[in-house]
């Protein structure tokens, strides 16, 4: 197995994923499992190998009117760089 060197740069980035965590689709409901498995998927990017490294982050929201009640939903969008795309995305 390689050895990864422990400094990290942006010029070592040979791939980019997106990892969105929460519900981003305002016509479905928030599914609790859904978000876990989003998570578990982010942790994977973090931790196998090839080890990502979050190199950018989106903060998203849209606003829901449900009867008289105004309702505010987020997602966040992780960018994750990669020194190569990993095999298991």
């Amino acid at each position: 197995m390689m050895k990864e060197s422990p400094v990290f740069a942006l010029a070592d980035i040979g791939y980019v994923h997106r990892v969105i965590v929460g519900n981003d689709d305002p016509e479905m409901q928030p599914d609790e499992e859904k978000y876990q498995r989003q998570l578990a998927f982010l942790n994977r990017c973090l931790e196998e190998y090839p080890r990502g490294r979050i190199i950018g982050q989106e903060k998203n929201f849209y606003l829901l009117n449900i009867g008289e009640h105004q309702v505010v939903m987020q997602y966040l969008v992780y960018h994750v760089g990669f020194r190569r795309k990993p095999h298991w995305i």
